[in-house]
């Protein structure tokens, strides 16, 4: 996750319009008010949730939404998890996704063997069934690398084969997986479905801006051709079955050999001298700009991956527009269109959405792709507690001199020139898709108010917003509405310290991050407190990153979770039953400085191998309760 900042803008702030905010209870009525019905072919009970008031807390219910007693918060090096309930790691970084090499406790394996291996840092995660809740396909995102952690001398001795090896650690594994008789989960091998998608797959450029000049390299003259994805962070499903990868903090393996212009796209994206520390440009030229000049503008879109076909090519789709996207949720129109939300993680940016123009089987039967064709909004929040979505389309009166591809390539300044909605880091979006709701984390934003920065304003009211809140909106009609109706969810921090203005109803949290609605209605919230700030000052006592559950009507909030060490929760899904859930388990024992030393590998964690281990590991988990029920009840 970036903790960067963006320049300050000129735009519209709320706190120049009156804060006058939407009632909770006009919020509900409003909400479920609608009672269409959205169908997502095979993956419907996946992406589909019914209204919170459908599920009432009745003791013994097994449809009770919060039916589990909350845990307290927790420093320890493991995973806990509410009495009742059973975690187990079902890969981690470095095991084979196939029947490929193992890892080396050591970090020795070779880039050859890590391109075989599951990823770094795991992210977003989706379960697509095969057979129900029994067997499936786990996608997966690998988002960055630990130098310290991925070579045994860290970034010492830079050569070609370490460039290889942290291209291999990047982007999404996939594995098979299978259900036991004993409730049991494990990674089929060998499979025919696994694969790696890395910073080395050839990728191809798709939508409007393919072909575009500014795409267009050394190597691929033709700007429709790339090699790799890189930050993959949220992720996305379509009614189709595919698995959408976002590219976020691509800025960070790029170096430009003096500051960038002001007001020059290369700014506006965060490009700089330094990146995130990697080394990446020293060996392979195009990610030095100098050398390359568009080769950043080939990154920063959301990804198509067909997940059943290990031979297809990846596909980047430019129609939903180059930010560092942090997810890309799909919610299907009462038409039949596709609507794609998607935050961009940086303190003051914006949220967007894409609507596409046909319905999304009408356009397959014509071979037309649901996400090459469309409109891209960005989103501003009003005080009255309404909202309009923005059409960043060249027709737009503030857009008269853009090109539709200048939109889509410098899509965060097209969004500055209609005078969109600042955020403090807009992170996951997720939909209630019965009563035509979306939720959204923000997850902090140290500099609202500050200085020079933008004020506070009704949809981000506090200043220095340490804990980060939650916000949600609702539509009158259909998904497609140019307006909405929003009121802030949450107040994140600890609710019964004095000053802090947090709303949250039970346990205490901050930064949400990762956002999940289950099928049952279930709001699952999970946190990625930064590295520098997780156990101390304004976090002392909050422990180490967790996870809770919410009901969207009370707001009631339990803790269910919390991770190991100086890791991040991210990534959770449900099989179609709830009875199993599977969730993110990222950089543990990530350090302070976040940069590791490579000599004393586990001197910050060693989960999830413990002493035996040589270093800890990013892993995705596995949940069950004892019992068999549905998690959460």
């Amino acid at each position: 996750m970036s903790n960067k900042t963006i320049s300050d803008l000129d735009n519209d702030s709320f706190e120049e319009i009156a804060v006058a905010p939407i009632s909770r209870r006009g919020f509900v009525k409003a909400g479920l008010a609608a009672t269409g019905t959205v169908y997502f072919g095979e993956v419907e009970s996946l992406l589909s949730a019914v209204p919170a008031v459908a599920l009432r807390d009745e003791p013994g219910n097994e449809r009770t939404l919060l039916g589990f007693k909350g845990i307290p918060v927790s420093a320890a090096d493991t995973v806990v998890v509410p009495e009742g309930y059973s975690v187990k790691v079902l890969i981690a970084w470095g095991d084979p996704v196939s029947d490929g090499p193992a890892f080396r406790q050591d970090a020795s394996n070779t880039s050859v063997e890590q391109a075989l291996q599951w990823g770094m840092h795991n992210d977003g995660l989706v379960y697509f069934p095969i057979h129900g809740s029994a067997r499936g396909l786990l996608a997966q995102n690998n988002e960055y690398i630990d130098d310290a952690l991925l070579f045994p001398d860290g970034n010492a001795n830079w050569t070609p084969e370490k460039t290889k090896k942290t291209l291999a650690a990047h982007g999404v594994s996939i594995v098979e997986i299978e259900r036991g008789h004993h409730r049991d989960w494990r990674v089929v091998r060998p499979s025919k479905y696994a694969r790696r998608v890395t910073g080395l797959t050839p990728i191809r450029i798709g939508g409007p801006a393919a072909g575009d000049k500014r795409l267009k390299t050394k190597d691929d003259p033709t700007g429709r051709l790339v090699l790799g994805t890189l930050s993959n962070c949220a992720i996305g499903v379509t009614p189709w079955r595919t698995f959408l990868t976002c590219e976020e903090n691509f800025d960070d393996y790029f170096r430009t050999p003096s500051g960038p212009a002001p007001g020059s796209l290369e700014a506006r994206y965060r490009l700089d001298t330094k990146g995130e520390g990697y080394l990446v440009h020293t060996t392979d030229s195009r990610f030095r700009v100098a050398d390359e000049p568009n080769e950043p503008n080939r990154f920063g879109w959301v990804v198509e991956i067909d997940p059943f076909d290990p031979q297809s090519i990846p596909m980047k789709r430019t129609a939903l527009g180059r930010i560092k996207h942090e997810g890309a949720k799909v919610q299907e129109t009462r038409q039949g269109k596709i609507v794609v939300y998607s935050g961009d993680d940086e303190q003051f940016e914006y949220i967007y959405r894409y609507v596409s123009n046909l319905p999304w089987r009408e356009a397959r039967r014509k071979g037309i792709s649901p996400l090459d064709d469309g409109i891209l909004y960005v989103a501003k929040f009003l005080a009255d507690g309404t909202g309009e979505w923005l059409p960043l389309t060249p027709d737009n009166v503030a857009l008269k001199n853009w090109s539709l591809n200048d939109i889509l390539i410098n899509t965060r300044g097209a969004a500055d020139a209609l005078g969109a909605t600042k955020m403090d880091r807009p992170e996951w979006i997720d939909t209630f898709p019965a009563n035509l709701t979306v939720i959204a984390t923000l997850t902090y934003n140290t500099l609202r108010g500050v200085g020079s920065h933008p004020a506070v304003d009704a949809a981000n009211p506090r200043a220095k917003n340490v804990y980060g809140h939650v916000i949600r909106w609702t539509y009158a009609r259909d998904w497609t509405d140019a307006n909405f109706r929003w009121e802030i969810f949450a107040l994140c921090g600890d609710p019964t310290k004095a000053g802090t203005s947090s709303n949250v109803i039970g346990d205490k949290y901050g930064s949400p991050d990762g956002i999940y609605v289950a099928p049952s209605g279930r709001l699952w919230i999970q946190t990625d407190v930064s590295r520098t700030t997780i156990g101390t000052g304004d976090y002392l006592g909050f422990g180490n990153n967790q996870m809770l559950c919410a009901n969207p009507e009370t707001r009631e909030t339990r803790r269910f979770l919390v991770g190991p060490k100086t890791c991040e929760i991210t990534g959770a899904m449900l099989t179609p039953d709830e009875r199993t859930m599977f969730v993110g388990i990222q950089h543990p024992g990530e350090a302070p400085s976040r940069v590791n030393d490579p000599a004393l590998p586990k001197r910050y964690s060693s989960w999830p191998d413990g002493p035996g281990g040589g270093r800890p590991r990013s892993a995705c988990i596995v949940i069950t309760k004892d019992d068999g029920g549905v998690i959460g009840s």
